[in-house]
Formats: C-alpha cells, structure tokens, sequence
C-alpha cells in the first residue's frame, strides 16, 4: 500500500499563540506513536530550530538555500532528540525571502522541495512565520491541511478573518485541496468565562472546526526548549503533554 503523507502548516500571523510549541509537541506525540515525522521550520527568527536544541547561527545549510534551489532538503535535514527530523531555518531565511520575489514560482517551491523527500514521512508539519508573505504562502500550498493556534485567553481571533482570506485565496489560485483543520485553543484556562466565550465566539463567527482538546496554560511549554527537546519528554506526564499526544490521537484515527 503507498504510503500517503500528510502535511500540515501551522500559521497565525498574531505571534505569541503558540505555533512553535505546538509543531514541536504534535510532532513529538506522532513520534511516540511510531510515525515518521519531519518538522519545517519557514520562519526566520527560528524559533523552530532553536526549540529544538540546535543553535540557528551554527547551521551551514537551511530552508533558505532550499527554497533559493541551491540546496536539496535533504542537505539541510537535520535529527532531533525527540526523534523528529528538523529542515531548520535562521535569519538568512530573510534574504531568501527577499531574493524570491522576484523569481518564477516562489509559492511552489517549498512544495517542490518537500515531495522529493515526502515518501520519507508520514507527516510534515510546518511552523510559518507570523506574517502572511511568501514564506506562508508557500507553506499553504505545500499543505493539505491548516491548523491554526489561537491563544483562547484573549481577542486574539480578530485576525482569523485576514488569515482565511489569505488561505481562500491560495486555494483559489495555487492549492485547491487545502482544508483548514481547525482551530486549536492554546493557553487555555477552562474556569475563565471568558476563555470558553473567546471558543464560542470562533465557531460562531468563522464556521471553524474546534481542535480538542485545548492546550492548557502552564509554565512547563516555556520550559522546554531551555533543554531543546518538546515537552513531551521533559514533563512526560504533565496535562499539557497529555493534550497534545490526545491531538495527535485525533489525528491518527481512521
């Protein structure tokens, strides 16, 4: 039977929402339930790459070359302790993001890249830059699913609209299978009126699916990355760990 890989791009240009943290821990929870997972990461500040335990200014090949086609994926993998493989990214990711906009087939290329690499896997989940330019436009069309963090605690939706503008249009244009898988509630402290109010507002409003179960708030997300693995394995047991292997449980059902 072929083997069919999924890819996901996680995006929300508000930043601060938990994008990061939610690749890495997603990608974690599959790993632990025995899939091949790679992690991209298309933001320049890398937050991906640093989360990881992997210094962004030591990385001699990155997205960026990829992308610019000086370079295969396969070149700038990179395996993480948590068993994930990582294409990593750093700041040159900026001036590759300048050079592409001018060349032929800039939002195809990330795709591109990864197909060539995509029998490797079974998912790819892409953590985008919190801006809605080439880079994330080039992660949606790479994509067959959205997934959108939303930090459940405040007004943070008030951008939804402009990122499923955005997300409309590169179906239209470039990628007619992408499906928004939903959004997920992060930062969640479910005894607030108003953060159930803030879910209820989303579904209303946008018609989007709600991922469950929400990401709880806790110290242990900002925690992790100090020790550059996912929470998962430094705080195996906590709520937090447990919500996202429970995602990824959704995700892995027929």
């Amino acid at each position: 039977m072929a083997i069919v890989t999924t890819t996901i791009a996680v995006t929300n240009q508000k930043g601060g929402v938990g994008k990061t943290t939610t690749v890495v821990s997603l990608g974690a929870a599959l790993v632990e339930a025995g899939q091949r997972v790679l992690l991209v990461d298309v933001d320049p500040q890398g937050s991906l790459t640093f989360s990881l335990g992997i210094d962004p200014e030591d990385l001699d090949v990155t997205v960026g070359q990829v992308l610019l086609g000086t370079k295969q994926a396969d070149d700038a993998i990179v395996i993480t302790d948590d068993g994930m493989h990582l294409l990593p990214a750093n700041i040159t990711l900026t001036q590759a993001e300048e050079s592409l906009v001018g060349r032929t087939g800039r939002e195809q290329r990330l795709r591109v890249a990864l197909d060539k690499i995509a029998d490797d896997y079974d998912w790819i989940l892409i953590d985008c830059p919190p801006t809605l330019g080439v880079l994330t436009v080039g992660a949606l069309s790479a994509a067959q699913r959205v997934l959108i963090p939303l930090q459940a605690e405040t007004l943070s939706h008030r951008g939804v609209g402009q990122l499923l503008d955005t997300i409309h249009d590169v179906r239209q244009f470039i990628n007619p299978k992408l499906e928004i898988w939903g959004v997920l509630p992060t930062m969640f402290d479910g005894r607030t009126k108003h953060a159930q109010n803030v879910l209820q507002a989303i579904g209303d409003t946008y018609g989007l699916p709600v991922v469950t179960p929400p990401i709880p708030k806790t110290i242990r997300f900002a925690e992790a990355p100090a020790f550059g693995r996912s929470v998962l394995s430094t705080a195996s047991s906590h709520k937090g760990a447990d919500a996202y292997r429970q995602v990824a449980a959704g995700l892995l059902a027929p």
